[in-house]
């Protein structure tokens, strides 16, 4: 399963592992890299796609049907969820953590943790990541891998 964050100039993409208990990939891509990362992982066994139901869905929706299944979830309020999230996954360092929670905002883009948070959604349950190496250095940097 993955989830997806569409966007105009960038997307946040995750894969779960195949009993669907964890985060095993999370990038920020463009649409274009965003769609041929999806196109490998259904060649390797991906079977859904979990896709907010928010404004631009229609078109990736309509991309992605004839090939891999789509599940629609309520995307209100997942970029909010997506921020708090994110300094749980990465806690603040240097002068970030001496601000207010409500005032940090990532170094880098967090798209992926909202369509992280759009499979939770869709799962009914939260997904721990475990990302190691370079890929998590590639995050931190805000660069997809």
């Amino acid at each position: 399963m993955a989830g997806l964050d569409p966007g105009r100039s960038k997307c946040g993409l995750v894969q779960t592992d195949p009993q669907r208990r964890r985060i095993v990939e999370a990038r920020v891509l463009a649409p274009a890299q965003a769609l041929e990362a999806l196109r490998q992982w259904q060649r390797q066994g991906l079977a859904l796609v979990v896709l907010g139901n928010g404004t631009g869905h229609r078109s990736w929706q309509q991309q992605l049907e004839p090939w891999l299944p789509v599940a629609l979830v309520e995307e209100r309020d997942t970029t909010l969820a997506a921020r708090e999230r994110y300094w749980r996954i990465e806690p603040a360092r240097g002068w970030r953590r001496w601000l207010p929670r409500g005032l940090r905002q990532p170094p880098r883009d967090w798209d992926d943790v909202v369509a992280q948070i759009l499979v939770e959604r869709w799962l009914s349950q939260t997904l721990p990541r475990q990302l190691a190496g370079p890929e998590r250095a590639s995050l931190r940097s805000g660069h997809a891998p």
